[in-house]
């Protein structure tokens, strides 16, 4: 499959303002949470939402009518309070008449260390669509049943399994270990996105030859999930350092040089000395 590749290193603004109406089949982003990591500057809450809402008013001119948006953030912390940005956005998605499918709660093991407060351990992804017909590929990333051979014991359908040979709904929590100093995905990127993490919800919600923007790039980890899987890739960022990794990352995809954590890989979990 010839898979188109359009990556910029620009303001997403000006980016996605060359694209055509309705040309994207999926929208994966997880835009800066405000907190003033290396690649942001901190604003006001209220200017803060005024650019998210520019961002998030051309993703929707850009959606495809059977298309998706999964919109990824966690939290604004000012002065020790929590603001949880899924809840500050979802207006302004709901604003534009888009239907929330799911909150999906991406769930993992390290990250903040908090003193006065319970350390946080999750972000959100909130999954809009423009209509109720759209693209939903359950089969393509279904995860192993518990009990995978389990069979209904009474009843028309006795001795028959259970459950979906395939395996199960992976539901609405995941939990996908975060790119951490460990990660055989690191890069220098603070926050960057774990492949496997954007594999699912490509799979899920588009279908091969379709179009996937991220008008957040970092360093290319939503191009690489599309790329993977025969999708067109589309994206921008306007850190010229973290273009650079993402363009070298794709080249070393195409020479088969990458190596990504396995997306439905267990999370590993050691067990106390002694024990099994």
């Amino acid at each position: 499959m010839n898979l188109k590749v359009n990556i910029a290193c620009e303001d997403n603004l000006v980016f996605m303002n060359k694209l055509q109406d309705s040309s994207v089949d999926l929208i994966v982003t997880s835009p800066p949470y405000n907190i003033e990591k290396e690649y942001e500057e901190r604003r006001s809450q209220d200017v803060y939402i005024e650019e998210q809402a520019a961002c998030i008013s051309e993703a929707v001119r850009l959606l495809s009518p059977t298309g998706s948006i999964c919109w990824q953030v966690g939290n604004h912390v000012d002065s020790a309070e929590v603001f949880p940005l899924d809840i500050l956005l979802y207006p302004l998605f709901k604003s534009h008449g888009l239907q929330l499918r799911n909150r999906i709660v991406w769930t993992f093991g390290h990250g903040l260390h908090c003193q006065k407060r319970f350390s946080g351990r999750h972000e959100s992804i909130l999954w809009f669509t423009k209509s109720d017909q759209f693209t939903f590929n359950l089969d393509a990333v279904r995860i192993p049943s518990k009990y995978p051979n389990k069979k209904h014991f009474k009843g028309p359908n006795k001795g028959k399994l259970s459950g979906n040979p395939l395996g199960k709904n992976p539901s609405d929590v995941w939990d996908i270990p975060n790119v951490k100093s460990n990660h055989v995905e690191k890069t220098e990127h603070p926050c960057q996105f774990p492949v496997g993490l954007v594999e699912r919800l490509v799979l899920a919600l588009t279908n091969p030859g379709d179009s996937v923007l991220d008008p957040y790039l970092g360093v290319g980890s939503t191009m690489i999930a599309a790329l993977k899987h025969d999708r067109n890739a589309i994206g921008c960022d306007i850190n010229k350092r973290y273009y650079d990794i993402a363009c070298e990352r794709i080249r070393m995809l195409h020479a088969g040089k990458l190596r990504t954590r396995p997306m439905n890989k267990p999370v590993y979990s050691p067990k106390a000395k002694g024990k099994s």
